[in-house]
């Protein structure tokens, strides 16, 4: 059985116990967080495909979800300020286990309108969730915040392994396809309750609540923070748009439900599996070297996905984006610790998700509508300039950090 000690010596030789301990936490409930997204990924688009009258709204629901999770942001972030991350984690676990079963109700009442309404909610979930790393980083020194970081995000890769079985196995579990899948979330949702009581971070510091703040509009007015949630922002919004159409384009192109869980498996795996060590590449290479390296694979994800339509092009474009998706978003995340002092980094942290959330929002919203009216080519081709934006934006700061160190 592996002792926090043990555990310790595995993660680094340098950290202690408390904070091992307390990213072993974490790390199992974003394995929960994830195996919870990927159904959702995979259910979403083809429940509202189901239920909607206008088939080219049917990413609605997924709409909802990231929704959902850019309005709790900020408000989270605000609140576990206030009462702690554990307790704040458990209140938007709590949001998660009523939009699981208003979800269940929608499709088992048959209304649109009320599954968006689920999925709102159960985006609330993810809105909360997305500050593991944030936990991560406060419960560790600072020289660990970007391998605590990617560790914590590494639980993920067990969400893509158990997310899309799930769901595959729980699709015709009751009498109304796609229910017994939502209901199912529940025992995951209800699992990660109780292990986040086991999270042992110290209350917030005097100087935390009570020191020196800059006005959060002076803060996003910096060049780093504009740059760290560019990165993040576009690497989750271009992961986002192609993501979202996906099950829908492998349904029009015949491929099995089966086939697209799979891909919507490896693609989680892509995403979190590099998270082992994008921590110890940002050390080792910097974390200008970490976003560009991700934003070079979302290049290749946009070329195989241009190139043809059968399960390997879509298994190896959204593997492949999930792996730029990771470099672009630990890196961007890890940035963004370098922008705040303790008493502002509730705000700053919880502005940074709502920015990275309203992208979402958008890409989601336009995600369906562009692949009914456009086709999944254009998608692909929307994707190249924004890609090309967060590239240059890289560049351009840390040229300019070079420059003003050289001088």
């Amino acid at each position: 059985m592996t002792t926090p000690s043990t555990a310790n010596h595995l993660l680094s030789p340098r950290m202690s116990s408390p904070e091992v301990r307390n990213l072993l936490v974490l790390a199992a409930c974003q394995a929960l967080l994830l195996t919870n997204n990927a159904t959702i990924v995979a259910l979403n688009g083809l429940a509202g495909y189901a239920l909607a009258t206008d088939k080219s709204l049917a990413t609605l629901p997924v709409t909802g979800w990231v929704t959902g999770a850019a309005v709790a942001a900020l408000p989270a972030s605000l609140l576990m300020k206030r009462i702690g991350r554990r307790a704040g984690f458990t209140i938007g676990t709590v949001l998660g286990i009523l939009g699981a079963l208003v979800c269940a109700a929608a499709l088992s009442w048959g209304s649109f309108a009320l599954l968006c309404l689920g999925t709102f909610l159960f985006g609330t979930f993810n809105g909360f969730g997305q500050f593991y790393r944030f936990a991560a980083a406060d419960s560790v020194r600072a020289e660990f915040r970007p391998k605590a970081i990617s560790l914590v995000l590494a639980g993920g890769l067990v969400g893509g392994l158990i997310g899309p079985e799930l769901s595959k196995n729980t699709v015709e579990l009751a009498a109304v396809r796609y229910m017994g899948s939502y209901l199912s979330l529940i025992a995951f949702l209800l699992l990660s309750v109780v292990i986040v009581q086991l999270l042992r971070i110290p209350p917030p510091t005097d100087a935390e609540v009570h020191g020196p703040s800059r006005p959060l509009r002076e803060i996003v007015a910096q060049p780093v923070f504009i740059v760290a949630a560019m990165c993040s922002a576009i690497g989750y919004g271009v992961m986002n748009l192609l993501m979202t159409a996906t099950p829908l384009a492998m349904g029009v192109c015949g491929h099995p439900f089966s086939a697209t869980a799979s891909v919507i498996g490896w693609h989680v795996i892509g995403m979190f599996a590099p998270s082992l060590f994008t921590g110890s590449l940002i050390r080792r290479f910097g974390i200008a070297s970490v976003i560009l390296a991700g934003v070079f694979l979302l290049y290749v994800c946009v070329l195989i996905a241009l190139s043809g339509l059968s399960v390997s092009h879509f298994w190896w474009a959204m593997f492949i984006q999930g792996i730029g998706w990771n470099f672009m978003y630990v890196g961007g995340s890890a940035l963004l610790t370098q922008v705040y002092r303790p008493a502002e980094k509730a705000k700053v942290q919880g502005a940074h998700d709502a920015v990275v959330f309203l992208t979402m929002v958008a890409s989601s919203l336009s995600s369906g509508y562009m692949l009914d009216r456009n086709g999944w080519h254009t998608l692909n081709y929307l994707a190249l300039p924004l890609i090309t934006l967060a590239g240059c934006a890289v560049l351009w700061l840390f040229l300019t950090r070079r420059t003003a160190v050289a001088a």
